[in-house]
C-alpha cells in the first residue's frame, strides 16, 4: 500500500461483515431464489456472500446484470445497460447484489430491470453505502457506511485497477 492510500476495512473484517449479513439474509422473512450481482463492481462480493449463503444453507441460483454509471455518456446520471437480467428472474424472489450505493441510481436501475423481468420480490444488499442526499433507492442489507471518499478494491475499482485488493481501500489526496 502506498503512502497516499490507506485501508478502510480490512479482508478479515470485512469476511466477518460477509457471514453477517448471510446470516441476516437467510433468517429473513423473504427467501431469495436467486442472486443477481451487478457487474462489475460486485463480483468479488457476490463471491463471498454466495458462499457464505450457502454456509447458512441458502443455495442460489445466480444471473448476473451489467451496468454501467460512469464514464462518458451524454447525460450525467445516465445507466448504460449492457447486459440486463434474463428470464430465469421470472416469479422469483431476488437477491440484488452491488459494491457501492451513492445516488441510488444504479440500484433504481436494476430494480427496474428486475420488475420488468417479472421479479416477484427484490432484496438489496451493498457491501457500502456513502452519504448522499435525495438517494433514488436504498439498500435493505448495508455492510459499511462509509464516507464520501472514492473507494477501491474488493471489486471496486480505481480508473480500472485495484479491483483484486482483498480489502477496501481510500486514496487520500
Amino acid at each position: 500500500m502506498s503512502a497516499r492510500e490507506r485501508q478502510l476495512y480490512s479482508e478479515a473484517e470485512i469476511a466477518r461483515r460477509v457471514e453477517a449479513a448471510a446470516r441476516d439474509i437467510a433468517r429473513g422473512p423473504l427467501k431469495p431464489e436467486i442472486a443477481v450481482p451487478v457487474l462489475a463492481g460486485a463480483f468479488v462480493f457476490a463471491a463471498d456472500l454466495l458462499r457464505a449463503l450457502a454456509r447458512e444453507g441458502v443455495d442460489l441460483e445466480t444471473e448476473f446484470i451489467w451496468l454501467r454509471s460512469y464514464g462518458r455518456f451524454e447525460r450525467p446520471g445516465e445507466i448504460m445497460v449492457l447486459k440486463a437480467p434474463a428470464e430465469p428472474v421470472r416469479g422469483r424472489t431476488i437477491l440484488l447484489i452491488d459494491g457501492v450505493l451513492e445516488s441510488g441510481g444504479t440500484l433504481a436501475r436494476a430494480k427496474q430491470l428486475l420488475a420488468d423481468a417479472g421479479a416477484a420480490a427484490v432484496i438489496s444488499v451493498v457491501a457500502v453505502k456513502k452519504p448522499y442526499v435525495n438517494r433514488l433507492s436504498d439498500a435493505d442489507h448495508v455492510l459499511y457506511e462509509a464516507g464520501p471518499d472514492f473507494l477501491y478494491g474488493y471489486g471496486m475499482d480505481r480508473a480500472g485497477l485495484g479491483r483484486g485488493f482483498p480489502d477496501i481501500r481510500v486514496k487520500d489526496e
